[in-house]
C-alpha cells in the first residue's frame, strides 16, 4: 500500500529524498568509473583486455536484471528494509572489489556491485512519491534526475583522478562512508513496514526468472556480440537461446500469474511505448558518448584518463545549473515542446562533433558537450514525468521499472553498436585512404623523400605515413559515430506527439 504524503514536508522526509537521490547518484556513477582505470586494474589483476571488459559489462547486466524487479522487492521486505539491505551489500561488494588480485573476484564484485547498485535508482522515485507532498515532488524530481544524469558524467573523472593520483582501489573504497551516510538517513528518513512474506508465495516465479534470463542473456550477447564474432560464436548463440527462452518464460508468467513481477502489458499504451523508446535512445546518447569522447580524446590527442574524464564532465555543468529550475520547467513547460527541445538539442550536438579533425582536442567539444547536458535535462526529466503518469497509480512501480531499465539497455545498444561500426568503418576508411595514394605519384614520393630526410630513414617516413593514415580514418569512424547517433535522435523526435500534458498534481510513483 502507498504512504500518503503529509501535506508538508517534514525534515524526515527529506532525508529520506537525499538519501534516494545519493543511492541513485552511487548506482549510476559506478557504472562508468573504473572507465578511465580499466587498463590499469586489468594489468594488476592479470586480466586480458577482453576479459577486463567484464569489469564493466559485468556491473551494467546485474543492473539491467534488477532494476524491473524492484517493485516486487519493495512489496516483499518493505522500502526501509530493501534499501538498508542494498545499501549495506553494495558497501560490502565495494570492498570485494577494491580488494580484488584475480578477475574473478572483481566480477563477482562487480556483479553484486550491479545488483545492489541497481536497486537504488527506481527506489528514488519511489520515495519520492511517498514521503513527498504532491507540491513538492518536482524538487525531488529535480534533484533525483540531475543526480541519476550527473552519475555517468562524472564518474570517468573520478575515476581517472583517483586512478593517477591515488589508487584504483580507493574508487571502489570510496563508497563505504558513502554508503555509511546513506544508511544512516535511510534508518532515519523511512518509516519500517513489516515484510510481506505471502509476496513468496505469490511471487511470479517464471516472471522473474524469465526475466532475469531475458535482460542478462540479450545485455551480454549486445556486450560480447562483436568480439566474439557475432553468431559465428557459440557462445553467443547459447546466450541468444537463453534470452529467448527467458523472454518465453516471461510471457508465460503474464497470462498465468495473478500479479506479474512486472507487467509488460503496460507497453501496450502508446504513451508509454513512445516514452520507452525516446528513454532508450537518450540512453545511447548518454553512455555512447561518455564512451566514444574518451576513445577519441586517448587515441588522437593523446589524453591521458584524467583529461579525457574533465571533457565528459562538461555536460554535467548545465545539469548543476538548471537543478534550482526544474520543478518550475516541469510546472510551467509543456512536456511535447520540452521533450521535443531536449531531443533537437541532442540530436544537434552529435551533428556538431562531426566536423571533427584528427587535430582536434578536448576544447573542441566543449560547445557540443554543453548543449548536450542541457538536452539531457529536458529530454529525461520530462520523459521520467511522462513515463509514470502513462500508467494508472497502481503500475506505476512497473512503469519506473521498464524506463529506468530501457535507458540503462540503451546503453548497452550504443556500445554494442559502436563496436560494430567501429570495426567495420576503420576499416572501410584506412582502404580508401591507401587507395587514394597513387604509389607511382610525385608527390608521395616527394613527401616519403622529405620525411626520411627529417626522420632518418624510410622505414621510419612509412611507418609515420601509415600512422596519419590510421589517425584520418580513426577520426573519420568516429564521425560516423556521432552522425549516426544525430540521426538516430531525430528519429525518435515524431514520438513526441503521442505525449500527453503532464498532470501537475499527480504523483512522480507509486508503491
Amino acid at each position: 500500500m502507498r504512504t500518503i504524503p503529509a501535506a508538508r514536508a517534514d525534515a524526515g522526509a527529506w532525508l529520506a529524498v537525499a538519501a534516494g537521490t545519493l543511492g541513485a547518484l552511487m548506482a549510476t556513477l559506478d557504472i562508468s568509473i573504473v572507465n578511465s582505470s580499466l587498463p590499469t586494474i586489468q594489468g594488476e589483476i592479470g586480466a586480458s583486455g577482453t576479459e577486463g571488459t567484464w569489469i564493466a559489462t559485468g556491473y551494467l547486466v546485474a543492473e539491467i536484471v534488477i532494476i524491473p524487479l524492484c517493485g516486487w522487492l519493495e512489496r516483499l521486505l518493505g522500502l526501509r528494509t530493501f534499501l538498508l539491505l542494498v545499501a549495506a551489500l553494495f558497501t560490502a561488494f565495494s570492498v570485494l572489489c577494491g580488494l580484488s588480485t584475480s578477475l574473478t573476484m572483481m566480477v563477482i564484485g562487480r556483479v553484486g556491485q550491479g545488483l545492489t547498485g541497481g536497486a537504488m535508482i527506481p527506489t528514488a522515485q519511489t520515495i519520492i512519491a511517498t514521503r513527498l507532498p504532491r507540491d513538492q515532488q518536482p524538487i525531488g524530481t529535480a534533484m533525483f534526475g540531475a543526480t541519476a544524469i550527473l552519475g555517468p558524467v562524472i564518474g570517468p573523472v573520478i575515476g581517472g583522478w583517483l586512478t593517477e593520483n591515488l589508487s584504483w582501489h580507493y574508487a571502489f573504497f570510496l563508497n563505504v562512508p558513502i554508503c555509511l551516510a546513506l544508511m544512516a538517513l535511510l534508518w532515519i528518513g523511512l518509516p519500517h513496514r513489516k515484510p510481506q512474506a505471502d509476496q513468496l508465495i505469490q511471487a511470479d516465479w517464471l516472471g522473474i526468472v524469465g526475466l532475469a534470463a531475458f535482460l542478462g542473456g540479450l545485455t551480454i550477447v549486445l556486450e560480447e556480440g562483436e568480439r566474439e564474432q557475432w553468431f559465428a560464436s557459440r557462445h553467443i548463440l547459447w546466450l541468444t537461446a537463453l534470452s529467448l527462452a527467458g523472454f518465453m518464460t516471461m510471457m508465460v508468467g503474464q497470462f498465468t500469474a495473478r500479479h506479474p513481477v512486472i507487467r509488460m502489458r503496460i507497453l501496450l499504451d502508446r504513451q508509454f511505448s513512445a516514452v520507452v523508446i525516446m528513454g532508450t535512445m537518450v540512453g545511447m546518447v548518454i553512455y555512447g558518448t561518455s564512451y566514444v569522447i574518451p576513445q577519441f580524446l586517448a587515441y588522437i590527442a593523446n589524453y591521458n584518463a584524467q583529461q579525457s574524464g574533465g571533457v565528459v564532465v562538461w555536460s554535467g555543468i548545465p545539469s548543476l545549473m538548471l537543478m534550482p529550475l526544474v520543478p518550475l520547467l516541469i510546472r510551467y513547460v509543456d512536456i511535447r515542446v520540452a521533450v521535443a527541445f531536449g531531443l533537437v538539442l541532442l540530436g544537434g550536438s552529435a551533428y556538431m562533433d562531426t566536423s571533427l579533425t584528427a587535430q582536434a582536442a578536448g576544447p573542441e567539444f566543449l560547445y557540443s558537450q554543453l548543449i548536450r547536458g542541457v538536452g539531457t535535462i529536458f529530454a529525461m526529466l520530462y520523459l521520467n514525468q511522462a513515463a509514470i503518469q502513462s500508467v494508472s497509480s497502481e503500475y506505476a512501480s512497473d512503469a519506473a521499472g521498464l524506463f529506468n531499465a530501457a535507458r540503462n539497455l540503451g546503453g548497452s545498444l550504443a556500445l554494442a553498436g559502436i563496436a560494430a561500426v567501429q570495426d567495420r568503418r576503420m576499416w572501410l576508411h584506412n582502404r580508401r585512404l591507401e587507395e587514394s595514394l597513387n604509389a607511382n605519384g610525385a608527390g608521395l614520393h616527394d613527401h616519403l623523400a622529405a620525411q626520411a630526410q627529417v626522420m632518418g630513414g624510410t622505414e621510419q617516413a612509412l611507418r609515420a605515413l601509415s600512422g596519419t593514415i590510421e589517425a584520418q580514418a580513426l577520426t573519420m569512424t568516429y564521425i560516423d559515430l556521432f552522425w549516426i547517433l544525430s540521426v538516430g535522435v531525430m528519429c525518435t523526435l515524431p514520438l513526441v506527439v503521442f505525449l500527453r500534458p503532464l498532470d501537475k498534481d499527480a504523483p512522480l510513483a507509486t508503491h
